[in-house]
């Protein structure tokens, strides 16, 4: 009796653990599927994950307990296999914590930190036998990057992409800055706007840019920057974008909400995938602080380091050209003759001259003499090689051949003189968009840049692609833009690409990738002009994923003095402030050299202003109205500011509390005229100097669009002495 009730007992207790048991287990399946949350190093930043009631993945974010991204779905549409869009259950999750440093070759900070905590989410599709896809998440003090990964499996090898369905829904209708989406362009001018106005707005920002390909739907380019009315500012792009298409941004003005929209090869599809394979991080730049968003290295952050052992023939360079006297009314032109008709074959000795060509050996020459005088690295010259007659808007595949230069350009002569004055020459490969036709030749044009001792390129591609139907931002061309920069790398030469994808941060991994141009830049102000708060947008938008080859430095801004209409909308000292505010390795004097011995005290800034630096400090900033940053060049106890802003003038705070404490220094401040404006007196400059210390703090005015340029440096007590102290 006592045994069998001791038995009924046990069988009961046993029972119940059983029962507490599945209970317990059923709990933490329901937490697992419903909801994983992490949380920034810094706690401000929330992320939360969970499957909807389909096994849809979704996600949202939180700063400072403010939501910033409601919740969105995750997936992606397939053409070939079933999607990847719903049927998920969550198989495991893996957490990390990850705190170190790196240091980039070139860059806006000599040590970077890498700070996140990463979430990885494995999910199963049952109906398809287990597939398995991963969602990784890495959430860091200053946003969030994310994206899928698929490993390889048995069920899952090749697979075409038909869209992603990647969701950023909004908390409202935020105030946005943005350029409408197209497959082939990103030289719009901005439009500032609320969300809801897009709809509106779209054709009028639709101007008119060659090749243009503008998206059929309600869509904006990435990166895209918004702020909200609670004064959240929140940045969304793409990191590390390699072997996919660009992802442009789908509006839905009525509901606040974005989607991935990515852009297509020439019969439709999205992407060809093959496993182990991922797509590239999607980016969510957010801070209630419009200095941390460009502060930010979440974008490099997410990019693998350099493939490449030696780094050493990787340097910053301050360059001039044979580039801009083609864009102030036709002062000189490209092509060599008066020829329409030209193919590759032709004998150019036979042809007659126009009269005009830049790129001969006397003209190079004064450039070269002026470089060398100035102490600048490199000459770029544009128009040196056969072709150009008759290369502009027509869709042909032998344009150029990157090695046959016209008749009055000796190439072997210029680099040598160029050389014995210490100044490299700069290539310059137009492909015209014939992209089949500048892969076949690469090699061959490298070696050529070999042999003459060239050991930088800058590239275009101007025009609509060939193959013909793929466009600048699809698949193709992605990764052609990064077989440039690896082919060249073997030949030990950096590669300046214009009018590419946008970047993505991929400078950490092809450091000799050394700038884009990508954005609207200085040649649009001879061609219609760039308005005065562009240049106070494009940190917060084109410069997140990495450094613009801009072409500052225009001293005279009214192209009427050459017999044009044009003017560059901004006064002469914020052309020297770009020099700072517009980050990149590769910075170009791009006016002509007559122009900067016109005013050769404010040349001197363009002349000592580094171009590596050891640290940034963002002083000020809104986007859209003005910016103000200052830096330490790199191994050098000097510091430069540049302060600009839109229409309005302004007056700028300018702190000097990053001055290591115990030295004396010299501020020499490059500041606009009292009566100085864009439009009116922009060439009115004051120059002076005082001595500044940790504390001190300028308030410096700033002229209707114009700004302010400061050198500073470590002086003596006599280099100080009659100074006044700020």
């Amino acid at each position: 009796m006592m045994f069998t009730l001791a038995v009924k007992k046990a069988t009961f207790y046993h029972r119940q653990m059983r029962r507490v048991t599945l209970i317990i287990s059923l709990c933490t399946i329901s937490i697992l599927v419903r909801a994983q949350v992490i949380t920034s190093p810094d706690k401000n930043l929330t992320l939360k994950f969970e499957l909807r009631a389909n096994g849809e993945p979704a996600y949202e974010l939180t700063y400072k307990k403010k939501p910033v991204i409601r919740q969105s779905r995750l997936g992606l549409e397939t053409k070939d296999v079933p999607s990847f869009m719903n049927g998920f259950a969550v198989a495991k999750t893996e957490q990390k914590a990850v705190n170190d440093t790196w240091e980039p070759v070139w860059g806006e900070q000599k040590t970077i930190r890498n700070q996140y905590n990463e979430l990885l989410v494995t999910l199963t599709q049952k109906a398809q036998k287990d597939r398995r896809i991963n969602i990784r998440f890495r959430l860091f003090n200053d946003g969030l990057g994310f994206r899928y990964e698929f490993p390889q499996q048995e069920n899952l090898n090749y697979f075409i992409i038909a869209e992603e369905h990647t969701e950023f829904n909004l908390t409202g209708d935020h105030k946005i800055f943005w350029i409408r989406g197209d497959y082939n362009t990103n030289e719009y001018a901005y439009t500032t706007s609320q969300i809801s106005e897009i709809p509106k707005l779209i054709e009028k920002a639709t101007i008119d840019v060659h090749a243009q390909v503008p998206i059929d739907t309600l869509s904006v380019q990435t990166p895209s920057m918004m702020k909200t009315a609670d004064g959240l500012y929140i940045n969304i792009h793409e990191a590390a974008l390699i072997n996919y298409p660009a992802m442009h941004l789908n509006v839905d003005p009525k509901n606040f909400r974005m989607s991935s929209h990515l852009t297509p090869d020439a019969v439709g599809n999205k992407g060809y995938m093959q496993t182990e394979t991922q797509t590239p991080w999607r980016t969510i730049v957010v801070s209630d602080k419009a200095t941390d968003i460009l502060a930010s290295r979440l974008i490099l952050n997410l990019n693998e380091p350099t493939r490449y052992e030696d780094v050493s023939w990787i340097k910053p360079t301050k360059y001039i050209g044979v580039w801009w006297e083609y864009f102030v009314h036709g002062k000189s032109s490209w092509a060599y003759s008066t020829e329409n008709n030209v193919k590759l074959t032709d004998d150019f000795t036979k042809f007659k001259p126009n009269g005009r060509h830049g790129a001969t050996n006397e003209n190079v020459r004064r450039y070269i003499d002026f470089a060398s005088k100035h102490g600048f690295d490199a000459v770029l010259v544009e128009g040196w090689n056969i072709g150009w007659e008759d290369w502009f808007g027509n869709w042909k595949e032998e344009v150029f051949d990157f090695v046959t230069p016209y008749p009055d350009f000796d190439v072997k002569a210029l680099n040598e003189y160029a050389s014995s004055k210490g100044v490299k020459l700069m290539m310059h490969h137009e492909t015209a968009s014939s992209v089949s036709n500048y892969e076949r030749r690469l090699d061959t044009a490298f070696q050529f840049m070999n042999k003459f001792g060239y050991n930088a390129v800058k590239t275009g591609y101007v025009g609509k692609i060939i193959p013909r139907g793929e466009q600048h931002d699809g698949q193709w061309m992605v990764n052609h833009y990064i077989h440039v920069a690896e082919t060249a790398a073997k030949y030990k030469i950096m590669v300046n690409s214009h009018e590419a994808v946008r970047p993505t941060g991929l400078h950490r991994t092809f450091p000799n990738w050394i700038a884009q141009e990508s954005a609207r830049g200085t040649e649009f102000e001879a061609m219609g002009g760039l308005a005065p708060d562009h240049t106070t947008i494009l940190p917060f938008t084109r410069l997140m994923g990495g450094p613009m080859d801009y072409t500052p430095g225009i001293f005279q801004t009214d192209m009427s003095v050459y017999g044009g209409t044009q003017r560059a909308n901004t006064t002469l000292v914020k052309q020297l402030a770009y020099y700072v505010t517009i980050y990149s390795p590769l910075q170009m004097a791009a006016d002509l050299p007559e122009n900067y011995e016109r005013f050769p005290d404010a040349f001197q800034f363009i002349k000592d202003v580094a171009l590596d630096w050891d640290d940034t400090y963002v002083q000020e900033a809104e986007p859209g109205d003005y910016v103000t940053i200052a830096r330490k060049a790199k191994g050098k106890n000097e510091w430069y500011v540049g302060g600009i802003t839109d229409e309005k003038g302004r007056t700028a705070t300018i702190p000097f509390s990053y001055l290591p404490k115990g030295k004396r220094y010299v501020a020499t401040i490059y500041a606009d005229a009292k009566d100085a404006s864009w439009n009116k007196n922009p060439q009115k400059y004051s120059i002076r100097q005082v001595e500044v210390t940790p504390k001190s703090v300028l308030k410096q005015a700033l002229a209707p669009g114009g700004g302010v340029a400061i050198s500073i440096k470590e002086a003596s007590r006599s280099e100080l002495k009659g100074l006044k102290k700020i």
